[in-house]
């Protein structure tokens, strides 16, 4: 009785209807490798977070949301509302990470929507076109390159502390540490656009390692006797906490704060939080895994006067519900030509749970050139979690997932092994296919390919900066596609264009397509240069060098230019 009647209630608050002036400005910050116990709030008692916590009191909390257990894939599907392997991510790196062109985001959706969209921070679905958040809806856009900041997409020698990073797809130097300087220009957008809806997406670098940040963050961790890198950790996200106060302060002095929806989440499990004794909710791994710990993360909404909060929401909710339920909200279209995996969650946000109804939720971590099923894989309800098809835990008997109880519930497993053979079918029919790097655009020409995207099954590729600094070897293969036919030139190096520094390698190989070709080198030699006729069309490349070291590996930069 008493549900009911807070029920009703709670429809009769929110009976009225939105028009389309009263649509609410969105602001999505996402935080990288922050866990559900990286915040004092949930229970932490060594992190200092208020402002969060400040935030969580006033929010609508989803205690049980969930994403990927690593960042590209969570991106992927939160930015279209599709589970990330339909998208064409599954991996961080390989070129794995880079959604098909034929997506939509939720920049598509809200710029068609008569939306103002910005991106700031960490973008990690592709370098160049037409896959960078500029040609994916977003207006104002500054981003670092890749997953990190110092990896190898990334401008060269950046270390969070006064980097150059991509405003509007051309490189700019900043002032400041990473966090703030993302920030900073998120408000400055906000200000500019105020008079008018808008959409920030606020994805932040930290606290993604390395784990870099000001003494004065770090410190007083130590002082409790926190050891490196948790303590460094620990005063990113602080450092963090004190943006996201400074936002809800701006928000209430620009008189922002009533028609603004700000939702704060984190796009995996902890990477440190759990280290050395530390604190991670009870919860089972972090990071990267099938376990709890790898993708049970928090999720808080918070709209002045128009969601009750101080509230948690318990049912199972996940990454793909966001794009489906920020257009209910805001009045937007969803696209209607494919399968949209999530749902809108406004009912839950509003209170109104009564008719919700139970589903099934997979989560999984490939990491690898092609998916196989089972890998590193989650089925989720809201009392069972069913691990690789094999292990089951009653995730509300046992939260810390310590006691596999399949043999006990044969028909539970049966049923869950049923839900997840027709999830793989409905999402593997895109597999076999590679998501290109493409040149000859005249949208962006030339572009740069870097040995992040590799495809390959070695098992380490130099996919951050201090790999290519120690000359780590090997190679793979870029699968590049041709807008146009023509002649093309293709200049190979060991540092990107800029940086000055040697092949350091005698003999260099190069197929295109079908073709290979051969030519000697002087180790000291800056760069390489080919120039060849592409057909249109899609077709691999891949470099091979005899280097001094006696080592072989592949050019780790290659700029692709039309020329006529």
């Amino acid at each position: 009785m008493i549900r009911l009647l807070r029920s009703l209630c709670l429809v009769l608050f929110f009976a009225p209807a939105l028009t389309a002036a009263e649509r609410p400005n969105v602001i999505l910050i996402m935080t990288d490798d922050q866990g559900y116990g990286d915040l004092a709030c949930h229970g932490n008692q060594q992190i200092k977070t208020p402002h969060i916590d400040k935030l969580h009191s006033d929010s609508v909390r989803l205690t049980d949301y969930h994403v990927d257990p690593t960042c590209s894939p969570t991106r992927s599907a939160l930015m279209t509302g599709r589970y990330s392997t339909r998208t064409g991510v599954w991996h961080t790196i390989m070129g794995r990470s880079i959604m098909h062109k034929d997506e939509v985001t939720l920049g598509d959706v809200f710029s068609e929507g008569g939306y103002t969209t910005g991106c700031f921070g960490k973008w990690h679905l592709g370098e160049n076109y037409p896959y960078r958040p500029q040609d994916r809806g977003f207006d104002e856009v500054v981003i670092h390159g890749g997953g990190g900041v110092g990896q190898t997409p990334d401008f060269w020698g950046n270390n969070y502390f006064d980097d150059t990073y991509w405003h509007n797809g051309k490189p700019e130097k900043q002032t400041g540490y990473c966090t703030d300087v993302f920030f900073d220009h998120a408000l400055s957008f906000i200000e500019a656009n105020k008079e008018k809806p808008f959409f920030v997406y606020l994805p932040t670098n930290a606290a993604h390692g390395p784990f870099l940040v000001a003494d004065k963050y770090s410190q007083p961790y130590k002082e409790m006797g926190i050891k490196s890198p948790r303590a460094e950790f620990y005063g990113m996200i602080t450092n963090i906490d004190e943006n996201v106060g400074r936002m809800r302060e701006k928000l209430t002095e620009w008189g922002l704060d009533d028609n603004t929806l700000l939702i704060f989440t984190t796009d995996n499990g902890t990477a440190a939080g759990h280290r050395d004794g530390g604190y991670n909710a009870g919860m089972r791994a972090a990071k990267g895994s099938e376990y709890e710990g790898g993708h049970r993360v928090p999720c808080f909404w918070y709209w002045k006067g128009k969601l009750y909060g101080g509230r948690d929401v318990d049912q199972l909710t996940a990454h793909i519900d966001m794009l489906p339920t920020l257009a209910d909200f805001c009045d937007l279209k969803v696209p209607e030509d494919r399968t949209i995996d999530g749902k809108s969650i406004r009912p839950l946000l509003e209170g109104q749970e009564d008719d919700w109804k139970e589903r099934v939720i997979t989560v999984h971590s490939q990491r690898i050139e092609h998916p196989e099923k089972w890998r590193k894989s989650a089925v989720m309800t809201e009392r069972w979690r069913l691990i690789n098809g094999q292990e089951l835990y009653d995730i509300v008997a046992d939260p810390g997932q310590k006691s596999n109880v399949a043999s006990g519930h044969p028909n539970v497993v049966k049923r869950l092994v049923h839900q997840y053979d027709q999830w793989w079918e409905s999402i593997d029919d895109r597999f076999g296919e590679y998501v290109p790097l493409y040149v000859g655009s005249q949208v962006q020409n030339p572009v740069l390919f870097t040995a992040h995207d590799w495809h390959t099954d070695q098992r380490e590729i130099p996919w951050n900066q201090p790999h290519i600094q120690r000359d780590l070897p090997g190679s793979g293969t870029w699968i590049m596609s041709a807008y146009r036919a023509g002649k093309y030139r293709f200049t190979f190096r060991n540092r990107p264009p800029g940086v000055d520094h040697p092949l350091e390698a005698t003999r260099i190989k190069i197929k295109v397509g079908e073709k290979t070709s051969e030519a000697l080198l002087d180790p000291n030699q800056r760069q390489f240069y080919l120039v060849t006729e592409l057909p249109e069309g899609e077709f691999p490349l891949q470099t091979w060098m005899d280097c001094t070291d006696g080592k072989t590996r592949g050019a780790y930069y290659v700029t692709v230019e039309f020329i006529e």
